[in-house]
């Protein structure tokens, strides 16, 4: 293999063949490691478990997700991008349906940890993949087809996980997206072109830390990582408990119509382009506070009684989300440097441990005052968050000009 190899280019074989591997490959990613948040209700009942209990089956697969990143990328330098992707997408479907039969409650932990694991192997190494095999000008379309795929497979996950659920129970639900994770897995290893530009490195495994070393310096970048620390953890506290709450009275909805929530997550792919869009023409520091403030007070808004405005405020957390993190991944970007692969890695590490530790941490909030405690809990960390957007606000500049340079494959929760 060589790097003299010429790059796939928009328009030819190869390449179409590429972008729907990568869309295959964004779903199958997160269809398997969300598919069990709206299930949490039927784990907590079936085992017998406190909410915050019932959440590690999530906490569990995004806690090694968030340190697999951090080593991934490093291991493909040497093993190869597409080998590692297929490895990962296989080795987490094969899991995910080890899961729907496994006995008990530790075992299906277990299985879900080392699923988390293994799917490290994809948002790591995506990106790079895509930039050695592809054509500069054509690098955009690809990577768009797989962030939607990883749009699309995280809210199609949660919605078949829920439909059959409803119809079956949670052990055919977690079958059903086993079973799609290990078709999307041989359909991107059939279809994904052998890396004909990968040049395996011999760099120092120490380069990490050393990198790590010099990002942590600079304050801009420590903030953003701390606002995808907490507004992560926002997002997926409120869907992790959105089903206990929907599920319990005065509602009392099916499980099917609490699946249809994740519905919702259409939303966050508008308001990622739109607030994006917008940090372009007036400035990051400008904007970034706007969506902060939003997830607030969809937050608050679930608090009320009535149905449609629980509803309607989780589809404002999700815009506020969204548009947050749009915003900041590709502020990491520009401020990473040349280093930026690494920055987003650091990115993805705490966006996902926000998910992992806060979003078990709301569960007690859950358990000592029921769907108010988690508003209150989300409200603490979201002000923490707007804190954090003014202190933004009062980073030094780069001494370039600030331009959108996106970090990597914005991931969605």
């Amino acid at each position: 293999m060589t790097d003299l190899s010429p790059a796939l280019v928009a328009g030819t074989p190869g390449y179409r063949r590429l972008t729907w591997a990568m869309l295959f490959a964004g779903f199958a990613t997160f269809s398997t490691l969300y598919a069990v948040q709206p299930l949490l209700p039927l784990l907590a009942a079936h085992y017998r478990l406190s909410a915050e209990a019932a959440s590690l089956a999530v906490s569990l697969a995004t806690g090694p997700l968030a340190f697999g990143i951090l080593v991934a990328g490093a291991l493909s330098d040497r093993l190869g991008r597409r080998s590692l992707m297929v490895a990962a997408m296989m080795a987490a479907a094969l899991l995910t349906l080890a899961a729907a039969v496994v006995p008990g409650w530790y075992g299906l932990l277990a299985l879900r940890f080392l699923a988390g694991l293994a799917l490290a192997g994809v948002p790591a190494v995506a990106m790079a993949y895509v930039a050695e095999e592809v054509d500069a000008a054509s690098i955009g379309s690809a990577m768009g087809l797989y962030i939607a795929g990883s749009a699309l497979g995280g809210m199609g996950g949660r919605l078949v996980a829920s439909w059959v659920a409803a119809v079956a129970d949670w052990r055919w639900a977690l079958a059903a997206v086993g079973l799609a994770g290990l078709a999307m897995a041989e359909a991107f290893r059939r279809l994904a072109p052998a890396s004909r530009r990968f040049v395996a490195s011999e760099a120092d495994w120490l380069a990490l830390p050393r990198g790590a070393a010099v990002l942590f310096r600079d304050p801009g970048l420590r903030l953003l990582y701390l606002e995808s620390f907490l507004l992560m953890g926002v997002f997926v506290t409120i869907y992790n408990y959105a089903g206990f709450h929907l599920l319990a009275p005065p509602y009392g909805l099916g499980q099917a119509a609490v699946g249809a929530v994740f519905l919702l997550y259409i939303l966050g792919s508008i308001s990622s382009s739109l607030f994006g869009g917008l940090a372009g023409r007036m400035g990051r520091r400008r904007v970034f506070w706007v969506p902060t403030v939003l997830l607030i007070l969809g937050v608050a808004l679930t608090a009320a009684a009535p149905l449609w405005m629980v509803v309607a405020g989780i589809a404002v957390v999700t815009i506020g989300f969204f548009g947050a993190h749009s915003i900041a991944s590709a502020w990491v970007g520009r401020r990473g440097g040349a280093a930026r692969g690494q920055a987003a890695a650091w990115y993805l590490f705490f966006y996902y441990m926000g998910s992992s530790v806060l979003g078990s941490a709301g569960g007690i909030a859950w358990t000592h005052g029921d769907w108010h405690g988690v508003v209150v809990f989300c409200i603490a960390l979201g002000l923490v968050a707007l804190i954090g957007s003014a202190l933004l606000f009062r980073v030094r500049p780069l001494a370039e000009t600030e331009q959108a340079r996106p970090a990597g494959p914005p991931t969605p929760g």
